[in-house]
């Protein structure tokens, strides 16, 4: 009896290990994509991370108010001025599910942003959350809100990397 209530202990407890793998894994695949994507200018895979509509929040870093829209606007105006720097590294660590139901799940990351233009860079630290859904097979990212902790180096490259990557299209 004990033997038998031992094995289904170990049973119960893989299965719900091999439960909860697959939605981390594929949460975090979304949210890599998204900064990979990004940092390779690959960005049908960028577009892939989102569901049609996204809500992204910037407002630690520039204020003004959370802005929803369809993610191809979104990824259109990221593709406007990242490929303006030289190179650009999203590190995105410490994925962490906060919620997960069959349809719907929050995740948090922390990240380290890079982006060099000539000997310049501008390097940013901080936190994401992320609401995502469940979509077909997939998860995809439905809201992100950036919280700025830190930043060193010079802002302003945003800027110039905008103008580089208009001149050249």
């Amino acid at each position: 009896m004990r033997r038998k209530l031992t094995s289904t202990l170990a049973a119960v407890s893989m299965i719900g290990t091999a439960a909860f793998a697959e939605p981390q894994a594929g949460i975090s695949t979304a949210i890599t994509d998204i900064a990979a994507g990004a940092d390779r200018h690959d960005w049908a895979r960028v577009r892939d991370a989102f569901a049609d509509t996204v809500t992204t929040d910037y407002t630690s870093l520039w204020g003004g108010d959370p802005v929803t829209q369809p993610a191809d606007e979104l990824v259109a105006g990221w593709s406007a001025f990242l490929p303006g720097f030289d190179a650009t590294h999203h590190m995105v660590t410490n994925h962490t599910i906060t919620s997960l139901s069959d349809t719907s799940a929050m995740a948090q990351a922390d990240f380290t942003a890079t982006h060099r233009l000539d000997k310049d860079l501008w390097v940013l630290g901080g936190r994401y959350d992320y609401i995502l859904e469940k979509s077909d097979d997939r998860w995809v990212v439905t809201a992100m809100t950036m919280t700025a902790l830190w930043e060193t180096g010079d802002r302003g490259l945003l800027t110039l990397a905008g103008q580089r990557a208009a001149e050249a299209n």
